[in-house]
């Protein structure tokens, strides 16, 4: 199928500038300086990141976002412009941001340090959830969708489907509402961590038990151990690849991509949930989540 002929997805969230550092031989601590190897300044955030594999994979995506016109915002445009996203449905203003990320990695561990900008709703929303070329809704964190509880029945009104990844946030992650407010999402992505606070199951097998009873379709990403999805009653395992990993920022927006383009395309859960690893695999091989892969 050629790339103009399939559906497009809508990938909603902030947008971020990531400042990577890899190469650390520890973690920063109070008090001490700790040099790294290298620094990659990278546009990023769960939204663009997905958005940008989801092309790699062929599959239209628009980004559905707020951009300010500040220093950080210039300096991420060429890689948006570059991306191959489309630009249409990205609002410009001057308290959008994006949302500055610095991030620390040792290996797989990585460590946040974020400052929060600006409201999350784009006064372009409306006209993306009419876009006739869209199918598909991904709300790339839980505090997107905190900020815009009726956005899910907005994107089912507009004959879409609806995937989630809640993406960890310490402030909502144990939000006793998450569950209920994620009320019609097709596609439930959390990571191990996410879905051991959101069920307080310790287990991958009861943390699938505890979601499926609420959303058809749930896949838990694993990193290293791979994943785990329970969809339409099918329980799956998929190994993780043994691949070198440089900087696992945005690995799971990559494995999320993955995921959604096989389901969207009607591939078995086993299919998606490999393409799914493989998109994965690929992101964690290079530093900022977007880059154009290896191999």
């Amino acid at each position: 199928m050629k790339h103009e002929e399939r559906s497009a997805v809508l990938c909603v969230g902030r947008i971020y500038c990531d400042l990577i550092f890899t190469g650390l031989d520890r973690m920063p601590v109070l008090g001490r300086e700790v040099f790294a190897d290298a620094l990659t300044i990278a546009a990023g955030g769960g939204a663009f990141i997905s958005a940008a594999h989801f092309v790699d994979v062929g599959r239209p995506a628009a980004l559905v976002g707020r951009l300010g016109h500040d220093a950080l915002s210039v300096a991420i445009e060429g890689q948006l412009a570059e991306s191959g996203i489309d630009l249409s449905f990205l609002e410009r203003a001057e308290d959008a941001g994006p949302q500055l990320t610095v991030a620390s990695v040792i290996g797989s561990e990585r460590a946040f340090l974020t400052r929060r900008a600006g409201p999350a709703e784009p006064a372009t929303l409306e006209a993306a959830l009419s876009w006739s070329h869209a199918r598909h809704l991904h709300i790339a964190e839980y505090a997107t969708l905190a900020e815009m509880p009726d956005l899910v029945s907005r994107a089912k009104a507009a004959g879409l489907s609806v995937s989630l990844d809640p993406s960890w946030d310490d402030a909502l992650i144990g939000d006793p509402a998450l569950v209920a407010n994620s009320r019609g999402i097709d596609l439930f992505l959390p990571n191990l961590e996410e879905a051991r606070e959101i069920t307080g199951e310790s287990d991958p097998a009861a943390m699938l038990a505890a979601l499926g009873a609420h959303f058809p379709n749930v896949v838990i990403k694993a990193g290293g151990e791979g994943a785990f999805a329970l969809c339409g009653g099918e329980r799956l395992r998929q190994e993780a690849e043994p691949v070198p990993v440089v900087d696992t920022t945005g690995a799971g927006d990559a494995f999320n991509a993955g995921f959604v383009d096989g389901w969207l395309e009607g591939a078995d859960p086993a299919a998606s949930l490999a393409a799914a690893i493989r998109a994965g695999s690929r992101a964690v091989q290079t530093a900022g989540g977007a880059v154009r892969q290896v191999g």
